[in-house]
Parts: structure tokens; sequence; C-alpha cells
């Protein structure tokens, strides 16, 4: 992954509604969902969702597929797992990390 593109997948997730979004086409998986179901899930306004969800596309963060009548956006698995492994390639200098977080009960 391309510094420019970390920087514009960055850009687009340091908004909460957008993080939001994010975080639950991650959890709905591959199925996604409809910006109905978002809509509602999120309590955000259509309209609102459409601009998050416009620059949520743009960033390559997430993706649209029409079926039928309905819009089903999905999370770009590949996108994300390159901005992780972007964000974490050097870590520690190749030496095992030793991240503590008390509130991660599954770490």
């Amino acid at each position: 992954m391309e510094e420019h593109d970390v920087v514009k997948s960055l850009a687009a997730l340091a908004q909460p509604s957008r993080l939001r979004v994010f975080r639950s086409l991650v959890v709905a998986g591959p199925d996604g969902l409809t910006p109905g179901a978002m809509s509602e899930e999120l309590d955000v306004a259509a309209t609102t969702l459409s601009f998050h969800l416009k620059e949520l596309t743009h960033a390559g963060l997430i993706s649209q597929e029409r079926d039928g009548r309905h819009l089903i956006y999905r999370a770009a698995f590949g996108r994300m797992n390159a901005l992780l492994g972007y964000l974490t390639a050097h870590c520690c200098e190749g030496q095992p990390c030793e991240v503590e977080d008390a509130g991660c009960t599954n770490c």
C-alpha cells in the first residue's frame, strides 16, 4: 500500500460517524448492509449516511453493489488488511511487541 493511499484511508476514518459506519460494515461481514439497515442501526439520517458512504467508497475502504432495487455496501477487507499491514510492517523493529491493554479481555 502506498503512503498516499494510507493517508486517504486514515483521513476517511478520522470522523466519528464514518468510523461507526465502517465498523458496522466490518461486523456485518461479507453479506454487507443496505443503507436503510445502516441508517436504522446507527441512527443516522439517510442524507448524512450517503455522504459518509461516498467518502468511505472514495477512500477504497468499502464497496457498493446493486442487488435488484437495493444497494449493498461491504467493507473492503483486503484494503483494511493492507492498511493494518502498512501500519504494523516495521513494528518494534522486528522484535516481539509487548502491548499491554488493561481493557482488553480477548488479547
